[in-house]
């Protein structure tokens, strides 16, 4: 069985798997894609899948990373 953490994040407590803690970026697809723009004034360019996704994981306090797509385009942007 695997530890169980809770941490504050985003004024509300989180669980998450220990060893998983802190690795969204590492293992979410869309930080490496060329449609991905996280920048609020980018949010127009911002691919759909990413801006829906995010919706969702505002509305119901959750993280979910991206392990397959479709849509996904190596990046060419620097500082993403």
């Amino acid at each position: 069985m695997k530890n169980i953490v809770r941490y504050a994040h985003h004024n509300a407590m989180m669980a998450v798997m220990e060893e998983n803690k802190g690795l969204h970026r590492e293992n979410c697809l869309c930080h490496q894609c060329e449609f991905f723009y996280p920048d609020p004034k980018d949010i127009v360019l911002n691919c759909q899948i990413a801006r829906l996704l995010f919706s969702f994981c505002q509305t119901f306090n959750v993280t979910t990373p991206v392990w397959e797509c479709e849509q996904f385009e190596e990046k060419t942007r620097e500082g993403v």
